[in-house]
């Protein structure tokens, strides 16, 4: 087969529920369209029977790809993977849990072609998790990167767009913010995930919370700079507190100055905050840890020796 117009990547983790049916119907949107595409599956180390059933799909079905990581690296850089992998001119990119429908693919193109896009992306239009919408406002406030909210995994990309999407090689990767940071032309399109199954999400609260964390320090130096004024801040308003009690006691020797619960609880305050901003530089250090290592991305198994013997 030679180059595909159209790559259909997906990630695998905990996907044999759904594996079947997300390729049928991926399968019967791609040949509405007439071109030709592939179809890439990452398995992300899932411990469950999608690799399995994937390499039944590509036994079946010669446009099916499927790459096997050696571990669980996580969903952004096994989805880093699979754009990496694709061949196509344009590259569609979606969650196999069905969440996201494979039937956007149509739409996507039809937006694509009509708006002369570079990337075409899905925004939930609806969406009532309290942590979801706190996330956005909160990075989107402390980012020098600003992510449309409720954006999904979703999307469509041309060849240009991915090419230089390739070049973001962070070791800590939030895809979110990589994806606007690229630039080019990019367009929203609103979309009803379907979110009814039970157990559908992988994501922990305290996942949540360390993507949060990981998002904002790799895409922003604003929390840096935050705890820079507020140390500079307290220490301005220790300084005047201080410089107010002996000027008090110059002018007022029978000024008596006591209060060891204030100052005990003043000592703790201070302590605290001065352990978060130690924490929060950490934090950065430790990125840079990682960066300065230069590990690669992801690593792929090799395929496995053939079982067919010569004649």
């Amino acid at each position: 087969m030679g180059t595909p117009k159209l790559s259909i990547v997906s990630t695998l983790y905990r996907s044999a529920p759904f594996l079947h049916d997300f390729y049928v119907r991926i399968k019967d949107t791609a040949d509405s369209l007439s071109c030709s595409y592939e179809i890439v599956l990452v398995n992300d180390g899932s411990p469950d029977e999608s690799l399995a059933l994937a390499h039944e799909l590509a036994a079946l079905d010669e446009r099916v790809r499927v790459i096997n990581l050696s571990r669980n690296f996580g969903h952004h850089v096994a989805a880093f993977a699979a754009i990496e992998a694709a061949k196509g001119e344009r590259v569609f990119l979606i969650d196999s849990d069905l969440e996201e429908h494979p039937e956007w693919l149509k739409l996507f193109s039809k937006v694509m072609d009509e708006k002369n896009a570079d990337a075409v992306y899905g925004i939930q239009a609806k969406r009532t998790g309290l942590m979801g919408n706190l996330f956005y406002k909160l990075f989107n406030v402390l980012s020098s990167t600003p992510i449309p909210a409720n954006a999904c995994t979703v999307r469509l990309m041309r060849r240009a767009y991915v090419d230089a999407l390739l070049h973001v090689r962070d070791r800590n990767m939030f895809m979110a913010g990589s994806f606007i940071w690229v630039g080019f032309q990019q367009v929203g399109v609103a979309v009803d995930k379907d979110t009814r199954r039970e157990g559908r999400s992988t994501y922990s609260l305290t996942r949540q919370i360390a993507l949060f964390v990981n998002a904002i320090t790799s895409f922003s130096a604003k929390p840096l700079y935050a705890a820079f004024f507020a140390g500079a801040g307290f220490a301005s308003a220790a300084a005047i507190i201080g410089l107010g009690l002996i000027l008090r006691k110059v002018f007022y020797p029978e000024t008596v100055i006591a209060g060891f619960t204030s100052l005990i609880v003043s000592i703790i305050f201070m302590g605290g905050m001065t352990i978060f901003f130690v924490g929060l530089i950490g934090i950065y250090i430790g990125k840079l840890f990682v960066e300065v290592k230069n590990r690669p991305l992801y690593i792929i198994c090799p395929p496995e020796p053939s079982t067919e013997t010569e004649e």
